[in-house]
């Protein structure tokens, strides 16, 4: 039960004095074996511990529990349960001393490679691991997931809800949770119910027969002689058993049971080991045993207590008022790490057992403060079998809000408390306790206090908490058995693991009249404290609740009441009122549902809700063309040794012997002169060594980078010209130490005026030296004889790369010579060696530098990484010792750059039969302060705004605009999805615009075999039509289209939409010097064979093609091939690993290599046989002294396109796809999901078909974050101006796993020949174009907006070309709040906040 009073009497401690006896020893135990800790430093976390132990499977991706790649499981007696809990925790923000007496289990501690965990196998062997940087943490809460079960049947449910707390950037998602499924029990697989149909399966709904042309699932593996559904007669559910005969080979359910009627129970496919829970590490017997100590250390800097009862928590807080108390840390080590606060006094409460007790009382439930939020979620369940359905609605409201509240690994150790005390005004339990009108008990060493929770607020941060004081427990009311309703509601960017843009909870108390006795209406997010709608509360009580004048009263009053001015702090002043207004009328109606069904807009009260994610990949697509090893599907070469934590990244490399930390020091003005730069406080800081600024460069020019143009400095001179450039590097003894002694340094700054947006560039003239341009035809000609003229204008936003593993290297100098080593993290070792030499004043060839593999990189590791990596290397030279960074995520987004935003003005002629006449486009990208990429990215943009459509008559401009933000650079489709985007906007609405389907319009306009692109390159090898026929097919989508229009007639406040999206990505660099690659093999007289090639592993599985092609080349085992890095001196001259072509550059560069070696074989072959081992050959050649080593080299053909003529080949070939999206979009407040994903692409013949599912999964979702979630905003006003707002998982939010499609197909084109294509194994490459596919969510959710709007007679003009014309334009990213705001429903109108002159938006988004 909650804790009791203290007796007042007790003897208490003088001031400052503490009567308990503390021990200074944390003991715990780590993967089994027993720790005992007595010299511990107070400041560092428990990820910290691991990885400074040589545990480096943890990983660091963001340092804020919001990525989960620092994931562990610490195992415990849970105080509230009393049952062993094995909570999945972020080592990043545990702190040391919450261990104490836990058992923590990394992913090293559960297998290894040789001996892998089953999660562990099954995982690499589902393909569920690419870069891997995420994949130890991913792995770990599928451990504790299973841990947990103690030895129950997983559901489904169960598996998607375990991951809410991790991040993967590259995968999709789907083939971790495929590996997952394999654990779930037979019986709890919903596939055996239902088969993945968006809606559920066609045989559950009733019908007399099956969906058209029989079980959706017909095409799909079959029990027995078929699928038993298809199986007549059936009974109306459709099961082969209603006529009591069974179809040949047995009815499918049979397969259910074994043994009788006993279900299976782990199911363990085939090659995968067997998962028995009765092997896994015991919690250990002695700590069940533990006793919990009052524990205090540390030092002059900070000092630890670790209290274990009340009393000894309030003494603690009567001597030190100031301490900080500390559950679960989730929120202090964001405020030490980020904010720089400081709080020498910490208290960690717990292990306190009576702050984490509950009670069920008659009138209410009494929870301890410090419960975790997962015993709280089992509390409120609890709750509701305890009180019944209606007096447990408030618990109900409270299991909501948790539900999505962070991720597992925060829950496992949040707190009430926490939530309570930081007082956030975006919390999402504090509205439900407030509305519930809880009360808090604080208690003292002298008293005990009732505090309500309408008394709780003071303002911003601030509570009613006395200094001295702590929070002991809380007693939430039940909600009255007739008459009272409570309900919560959240809308955030993301639905899972995401901070609220507005939270509501609505309770209203209605007699039996009718009237309205008590009504209480909170809200987060709509000011600076969670707030009570006093005005509006007022207002209703004494009204008739069912009356259409309260309603309508009650909304203009919270109108009145949220009338949020244009530029509130937070922004989104429109979409933060239409929710408040929203979440009231979706609780009227849903409360009305309760009284007058009758009278209820039943269509207002179901959130959109997503179900388990499935679908299927054809793998069978290989088969026609798979040899002994190209054409399989191979898993990733690496993935063990990643879901084993064994696999190395940069930062992983063991500490060197004088190793130096930095920390770079950077701009916090978006554009200033420096007046001055003081180090001296720095320097004051104990462990800081030294610093690093351009007055250290061997001369001016070797501060100068970024081919050609140069106009990057390393290290800032007199001016910065971005929020973020890097001013310095601070060295010192370890990470910590150089972080202080950066914010030691002190800038003195004369601000200049800034531009951000490309509307602010245009308008004030500020562009790069930058112009090209396309021109084929007459389009002014061709505009005259047109039967119509459309103009229009295509906006996106840029994207953050957020690779997993931010930007790292280790600068390593040699005694000799001026040599340097580097280890980096780069896609472009050649140019981080080239920078580094040129940084340190010598020759390119004293400079290697190696790269092992990249925790992700999809193109923003290809320039921006060789700014670190030289000025580590100049602070190596300079202080001849080793020196290491790693970025923070923070620091890696401020200074990394990102996707280009575009902005195109487009004007297009079209006759009335469909067909496209001309096209006339300015394109301009964002390039940020200075050229970077941006040049690239603009040609490959206005080569790919054609999408996949011949146009007669066009004429493209590109310029790049120059701004102050970060500089963009290369991501993944550099410029081509930006391009497609523009060519897909004017599609769609010169469709609309005709009255004309857009499916329609777009195959009337495809591209035919043999037509010339507008940069007169010819379409060979063309299928995207044949693609776009087979897709309509398998996915059914003239069906659902009827289906979709159905569901709209029927839904008002739910739409659907559908999209169908085709690809043309051109494959080659367009800068044609680096189409090329070498390759270096070695073959060993064991018969090994070692390659070295000039592309990097970044997770895309390069290194796993390689070898497969070296191994299918020399005819031997894969097992047998062995690359170990990438590195400067092995292969010299290396093109980036970028522009999706590294598979066939470095491919052929192998196969040439081991060509010539076949040709040295050959005659060893003939003479020892067929059957002779490679080691045989290899030791017969060596013996008559035969070159066992080769070198590769190869060269794109036929390409080189010419700016100024228009002609040449500007790429080799195009790689091509096509896909389906459906969505349910929720216009109350712009929620949507995606029911369902169909996706064909054309790889050609792929090398390995997993890896290339893999690719187009990963493409496909980072595709649907640029289109529809991700979105970069930057500060207008305050001390933070012009800085970038969105740079952390808090605040900038990619795809999480409960963010794929519904039901997603994915398949490789089979059955065509590629006549054309003449790529190492005519394959395509695949990295980058599926990603655009992704657009096609964004369409479907314009395609459900067009519905919304429809609904209340906003429809576009047909023929008409004007602004006004009801015409849909949709920005992208299509967030909720635009997609809310691109409603023109009564609630939204009446919700618009019209900016007032002069008045400006918080945010900038560029």
């Amino acid at each position: 039960m909650a804790p009791s009073a203290i007796d007042p009497d007790a003897p208490r401690p003088a001031p400052g004095q503490l009567s308990t006896d503390f021990d200074d020893t944390i003991r715990f135990y780590l993967n089994g074996t027993r720790v005992v800790l007595d010299n511990i430093d107070p400041e560092i976390t428990l990820l910290e511990y691991l990885r400074g132990i040589g545990l480096t499977g943890t990983k660091l991706g963001c340092g804020e529990g919001g990525c989960g790649a620092c994931t562990v499981v610490v195992s415990h007696l849970n105080p509230t349960t009393q049952k062993i809990y094995h909570a999945s925790v972020n080592a990043c923000l545990a702190p040391l001393v919450s261990v104490d007496g836990k058992h923590v289990i990394t992913v090293e501690g559960i297998g290894n490679v040789k001996r892998p965990h089953p999660a562990q196998e099954r995982v690499a062997k589902g393909n569920g691991s690419q870069c891997g940087f995420c994949t130890p943490g991913i792995v770990m809460s599928l451990y504790a997931l299973l841990r947990n079960s103690e030895g129950k049947d997983l559901t489904e449910e169960e598996v998607e809800e375990a991951f809410d707390g991790n991040l993967c950037r590259c995968t999709g998602y789907k083939p971790i949770l495929d590996a997952a499924r394999t654990f779930v029990g037979e019986t709890n697989k919903k596939t055996l119910k239902g088969c993945g149909r968006a809606g559920g399966c066609c045989m559950e709904e009733k019908m007399s027969e099956p969906a058209a042309g029989g079980c959706c699932k017909s095409d799909g593996p079959k029990t027995g002689g078929g699928c038993c559904m298809e199986s007549k007669p059936k009974t109306s559910s459709g099961c082969c058993m209603g006529n009591g005969e069974k179809p040949a080979g047995g009815c499918c359910m049979d397969k259910l049971k074994v043994d009788g009627d006993r279900d299976i129970k782990k199911f363990t496919p085939p090659g995968f080991i067997e998962y028995n829970p009765d092997t896994e590490l015991i919690f250990p017997p002695a700590l069940k045993k533990h006793e919990f100590r009052p524990l205090m250390f540390g030092n002059k800097r900070k000092k630890w207590f670790r209290p274990v009862t009340l009393d000894q928590l309030l003494e603690i807080k009567a001597a030190y008022p100031d301490a900080k108390v500390i559950g679960g840390s989730t929120e202090t080590q964001i405020e030490i790490k980020f904010k720089a606060l400081q709080y020498p006094v910490s208290v960690y409460v717990g292990d306190i057992a009576e702050l984490r007790q509950y009670k069920f009382h008659d009138s209410h439930l009494e929870i301890g403060a410090n419960i975790s939020l997962t015993d709280l979620e089992h509390i409120c369940l609890d709750a509701v079998k305890h009180y019944g359905e209606a007096k447990s609605q408030v618990f109900k409201a409270i299991y909501k809000q948790l539900k999505y509240f962070a991720g597992r690994q925060i829950r496992n150790v949040g707190t009430p408390a926490g939530n309570l005390v930081t007082a956030s005004p975006i919390s999402d339990l504090n509205p439900v306790l407030m509305a519930a009108e809880a009360v808090l008990v604080a208690k003292t060493l002298d008293e005990t206090t009732e505090i309500s929770m309408a008394n709780w607020f003071k303002g911003y941060r601030r509570t009613a908490l006395p200094q001295n004081a702590v929070l002991a427990s809380i007693r939430i009311p039940v909600t009255r058995e007739k008459g009272e309703f409570i309900r919560s509601y959240k809308q955030s960017k993301r639905k899972d693991d995401d901070i609220a843009i507005v939270t509501g909870a609505l309770r209203v108390r209605i007699d039996d009249d009718g009237v309205i006795e008590d009504v209480n209406l909170v809200y987060g997010g709509m000011a600076p404290t969670t707030v009570s709608a006093k005005q509006t509360n007022e207002f209703l009580k004494g009204k008739r609740f069912a009356e259409l004048e309260t309603l309508e009263g009650a909304m203009n009053s919270l109108g009145r009441e949220f009338d949020l001015p244009y530029g509130v702090p937070g922004g989104m002043a429109t979409y933060r009122k239409s929710l408040a207004l929203g979440f009231f009328y979706r609780f009227y109606h849903e409360v009305m549902q309760a009284l007058h069904p009758e009278a209820a807009d039943m269509e207002a009260v179901p959130e959109v809700e997503r179900q388990i994610a499935r679908g299927r990949e054809d793998r069978e697509a290989a088969v026609e063309y798979m040899q002994e090893t190209l054409g399989r599907s191979n898993p990733h070469v690496a993935a063990l040794k990643q879901t084993t934590g064994e696999a190395q990244y940069t930062d992983d490399i063991p500490p060197l012997k004088n190793e130096l930390y930095g920390c770079l020091v950077l701009s916090t003005k978006a554009h200033a002169k420096l007046k001055s730069v003081d180090w001296s406080a720095a320097l004051e800081v104990p462990g800081v060594v030294d610093y690093v600024d351009h007055k250290d460069m061997p001369s001016p020019r070797a501060n100068r980078w970024a081919a050609p143009h140069f106009d990057e400095v390393f290290l800032a001179e007199d001016e910065v010209y971005t929020a973020g450039q890097p001013i310095g590097l601070i060295l010192a003894t370890s990470p910590q130490r150089a972080a202080e002694g950066a914010r030691a340094v002190k800038i003195e700054y004369e601000e200049l005026p800034a531009v951000f947006t490309i509307e602010e560039a245009i308008e004030a003239g500020s562009f790069f030296d930058f112009y090209r341009e396309i021109k084929r035809g007459d389009v002014e000609e061709a505009f005259k004889n047109c039967d119509y003229v459309f103009t229009g204008t295509a906006r996106m936003g840029g994207q953050e790369h957020f690779y997993l593993e931010t930007q790292a290297a280790v600068a390593i100098p040699k005694p000799e010579d001026g040599e340097m080593e580097i280890w980096s993290s780069t896609q472009n070792p050649s140019e981080a060696q080239e920078y580094a030499a040129q940084v340190c004043g010598v020759q390119a060839n004293k400079v290697v530098v190696r790269v092992k593999r990249l925790g992700g990189g999809f193109g923003g590791k290809e320039s921006r990484s060789v700014q670190l990596s030289s000025i580590l290397a100049l602070a190596a030279k300079k202080t001849r010792r080793p020196v290491r960074c790693m970025l923070t995520r923070e620091e890696d987004m401020v200074t990394s750059g990102q996707r280009h935003p575009f902005l195109g003005r487009w004007k297009v002629g079209v006759n009335k039969d469909g067909k496209i006449q001309a096209l006339d486009v300015d394109i301009y990208n964002n390039g940020g302060w200075s050229w970077d990429l941006s040049s690239a990215v603009c040609e490959r943009a206005m080569s790919h705004v054609d999408g996949c459509y011949y146009i007669p008559n066009v004429y493209v401009r590109g310029r790049i605009c120059k701004t102050n933000t970060v500089s963009n650079t290369a991501f993944r489709g550099f410029g081509g999805p930006q391009g497609m985007f523009i060519a897909e906007t004017y599609m769609s609405e010169v469709a609309d615009r005709l009255g004309m389907p857009v499916e329609k319009f777009r195959e009337i306009n495809f591209y035919q075999r043999g037509q010339l692109t507008h940069f007169n390159q010819s379409i060979v090898d063309w299928h995207v039509p044949l693609m776009w026929e087979q897709v309509q097919k398998e996915a059914d989508y003239a069906a659902r289209r009827e289906a979709v229009d159905k569901f709209n007639a029927t839904h008002k406040w739910r739409k659907r939409g559908l999209a169908l999206i085709p690809t043309k990505f051109g494959i080659s660099f367009t800068a044609l010097w680096f189409n090329q690659a070498g390759a270096l093999v070695h073959i060993y007289q064991d018969g090994s064979v070692l390659v070295a090639h000039g592309g990097t592993e970044m997770g895309q599985g390069l290194h796993t093609k390689m070898t497969m092609i070296a191994a299918q080349a020399l005819g031997v085992p894969m097992e047998d091939v062995y690359i170990s890095e990438t590195a400067t001196n092995t292969v010299a001259n290396t093109s980036p690993t970028a522009a999706s072509a590294s598979s066939d550059l470095n491919g052929y560069a192998i196969y040439n290599a081991c060509a010539q070696l076949n040709e040295r074989l050959a005659p060893y072959r003939a003479k020892l046989g067929p059957n002779a081992s490679m080691k045989d050959i290899a030791h017969a050649a060596y013996h008559d002294r035969v070159n066992l080593s080769a070198q590769g080299f190869y060269k794109t053909p036929e390409i080189g396109y010419d700016w100024t003529k228009n002609e040449g080949k500007m790429f080799f070939y195009f790689t091509q796809g096509v896909a389906a999206a459906e969505v349910e979009v929720d216009t109350l407040t712009g929620s949507s999901t995606c029911l369902r994903a169909d996706i064909k692409m054309d790889v050609g013949r792929s090398i390995n078909p997993a890896i290339d599912y893999g690719q187009i999964q990963g493409a496909f979702v980072q595709g649907m974050g640029l289109f529809t979630m991700e979105e970069s905003l930057w500060l207008r006003q305050g001390p933070m101006k012009g800085n970038l707002f969105t740079r952390g998982p808090g605040a900038y939010k990619i795809p999480g796993f409960r963010d794929i499609p519904q039901e997603w197909n994915v398949s490789l084109l089979k059955g065509v020949e590629w006549q054309e294509l003449r790529t190492i194994q005519r394959s395509r490459g695949v990295g980058e174009p599926p990603l655009f596919l992704g657009s096609a969510v964004f369409f479907a959710i314009r395609d459900a907006l067009k519905a919304a709007r429809k609904e209340f007679g906003v429809e576009a003009e047909v023929g008409v070309d004007r602004e006004d014309g009801g015409l849909l334009r949709l920005v992208s990213p299509a967030t909720a709040e635009r997609i809310r705001l691109a409603c023109k429903d009564p609630i939204v109108e009446r919700a618009r906040v019209v900016p007032k002159e002069g008045e400006e938006g918080f945010f900038i988004a560029i």
